[in-house]
């Protein structure tokens, strides 16, 4: 059994969630030992798309014609896509047939979160739909005091100043209004959002928001993930601020980090993130400002080491052998 892997644009997507979401799925196969390539000139039994271009949509057509099974990996939603970039409100009924008529050329469909699922299934999608998170390198993320010390002497944080960290890209369905708003009624704390994309293909509040001059509000753009590492591990709080994901990656990096974390009570994070348990949440901006104080200042119980086995749950070993369990199925279909 032999996979390609296939992701249209991969250079391109390569600093967002989706290109993150790329390489786990690379190691998780190699964890399981299951020969794969990207080069689609390769033979190959199965290609598993994870994107919804115009190229993956040919690249499915052509398999099919050859007999080739087709796993389609369902990042996005027209949920999702909308408040991302500029006009994406308007085009999100566009987006939601053009990515059905992607994903139902799938024998099988697999998508993060139980959540996604029920979307795809919403969407009157007949193909089995497999819920598989996109997994966390546990060897990469992990408490660790000497990344923690890196970070703050990194940034020139003092011995006692509270930080908050946020990351994603530059786009408002990523909660990047609220962090910048909080920054400013909490001035005592330091705020740190990483992650980047072009303004020009934002609305004007989100190029406002990203150009705010704050004292203790930083965006520090993109960066390696070795530094995400170090962040949440130096950080005294990650917020958590989204509308909406499919997963949402960096919430389990911060289960693994055993970091603080408070983050929006929305749907996605419903049966595995719980309020007060392994994480904290907040359904507004008001909430926000008074749990990020609780937690900060020790009002609140600490949940690093419940929050951990999350991370343990998604471990990438074990979505390797979910992966696997899959492409048998569709060879034996």
């Amino acid at each position: 059994m032999k996979v390609l892997l296939y992701t249209e644009g991969e250079k391109l997507i390569s600093k967002s969630g989706l290109g993150k979401a790329i390489q786990h799925q690379k190691k998780a196969l190699e964890y399981e030992n299951i020969e794969y390539t990207t080069n689609i000139h390769d033979d190959y039994d199965i290609v598993h798309i994870n994107y919804y271009g115009p190229k993956s949509y040919r690249l499915a057509k052509k398999a099919k014609r050859k007999g080739k099974k087709v796993v389609y990996h369902a990042h996005s939603t027209e949920e999702d896509f909308r408040n991302s970039f500029i006009f994406s409100k308007q085009i999100a009924p566009l987006f939601k047939k053009w990515i059905i008529k992607c994903y139902n050329l799938g024998d099988v469909i697999v998508t993060p979160t139980p959540y996604s699922k029920r979307l795809l299934e919403g969407y009157g999608i007949k193909k089995k739909i497999y819920a598989i998170s996109n997994g966390i390198e546990l060897d990469k993320f992990k408490q660790d005091k000497k990344a923690k010390e890196k970070f703050r002497k990194r940034y020139n944080i003092k011995e006692n100043q509270k930080v908050i960290i946020g990351l994603g890209l530059y786009i408002k369905r990523k909660g990047i209004l609220d962090f910048v708003e909080l920054s400013k009624r909490l001035p005592e704390y330091k705020f740190i959002w990483f992650g980047y994309s072009p303004l020009s293909a934002s609305p004007k509040e989100i190029r406002d928001a990203v150009n705010t001059k704050r004292e203790n509000l930083l965006f520090a753009g993109y960066v390696e993930q070795s530094l995400i590492a170090e962040a949440m591990n130096g950080c005294d709080l990650y917020l958590f601020p989204t509308l909406e994901e499919t997963e949402g990656i960096p919430i389990i990096e911060a289960c693994a980090c055993k970091t603080p974390a408070l983050i929006r009570d929305i749907p996605v994070f419903e049966e595995w993130l719980e309020d007060g348990v392994n994480v904290y949440k907040a359904k507004d901006i008001d909430e926000f400002e008074q749990k990020t104080k609780d937690i900060l200042e020790k009002k609140l119980p600490y949940l690093g080491e419940k929050a951990y086995k999350v991370a343990l749950e998604r471990d990438i070993k074990k979505i390797g052998k979910q992966l696997k369990e899959v492409y048998e199925k569709v060879m034996e279909s």
